[in-house]
């Protein structure tokens, strides 16, 4: 998308915290705030964590708009850096677009129930107690791996490779890579294996063994579901979001320029 988008309306989302809620006074100064509901672009006010949160929101109301997030947390890598000047409107207008697409999450529960969930940066199969877990693998309805024994496993795009899955010495993907992740968390056998690099049309799935003896939850950003017996996870292009970036700033820059922190 070109830059010179055209908004006219924003709306703003504020963090529950000082910071964010001073931030937002100042730029309620200055600009005239409409709703979501009536907004071009929605401004956010806060951390990775509330940027999140504000993306679930959006997916779930099924109201998705551009988002322009400002760093009022620690990392903010989903974020600018901050502004409080009376340029808001111009600054997200000139914000170069990317769009991101959320995995879709289908997870059953040991008692049948479904859970289905979008995940903008992973979802990891975690080990409920000090059991390893032991799950079957499979990708695009072939068994890949009949039992891994770890403490879990996860799948990311490439907006979240550089989270969870960063952390569990996964491989940081490229924004227009069209791939996924596949980590394995603390594996214990197969000893070797490290994950997979697939391509982001791969439907993964994933299958508990022994769950009575090592129950095994499974969260989907910041959604957690216990007591899992299956997962299926996918890209959903249907639901991409927008997220808007000042020059220098992009996402895709930070993806490659993490790549070389020492």
């Amino acid at each position: 998308m070109s830059r010179n988008h055209g908004f006219e309306r924003l709306a703003l989302a504020a963090a529950q915290s000082d910071r964010a809620a001073n931030a937002a006074a100042a730029l309620k100064e200055h600009f005239a705030f409409v709703s979501q509901e009536e907004a071009d672009a929605v401004v956010v006010l806060g951390g990775d964590g509330f940027m999140l949160q504000t993306l679930h929101a959006m997916l779930d109301r099924g109201a998705v708009r551009p988002v322009y997030g400002i760093n009022m947390g620690t990392v903010g890598f989903l974020m600018n850096r901050p502004r409080t000047r009376n340029d808001l409107l111009a600054a997200v207008n000139r914000a170069s677009a990317l769009g991101v697409a959320p995995l879709r999450m289908e997870a059953t529960g040991q008692d049948g129930t479904v859970h289905a969930r979008y995940a903008i940066n992973e979802v990891s199969l975690l080990r409920e107690t000090r059991q390893t877990a032991k799950i079957e693998v499979t990708v695009r309805g072939k068994v890949r791996i009949e039992e891994l024994v770890c403490d879990g496993v996860l799948v990311c795009t490439p907006a979240g490779s550089t989270a969870y899955n960063l952390s569990a010495n996964g491989p940081i993907l490229p924004l227009d890579s069209q791939l996924i992740a596949l980590t394995p968390i603390s594996a214990f056998r197969p000893r070797r294996w490290r994950g997979a690099v697939l391509p982001e049309s791969s439907l993964v799935g994933f299958r508990v063994l022994e769950p009575d003896k090592r129950p095994v939850a499974v969260v989907a950003d910041q959604t957690e579901f216990r007591d899992i017996a299956e997962v299926a996870i996918a890209i959903s292009r249907d639901q991409e979001l927008t997220l808007l970036f000042d020059k220098g700033h992009s996402l895709d820059e930070r993806i490659v320029a993490e790549q070389f922190v020492t």
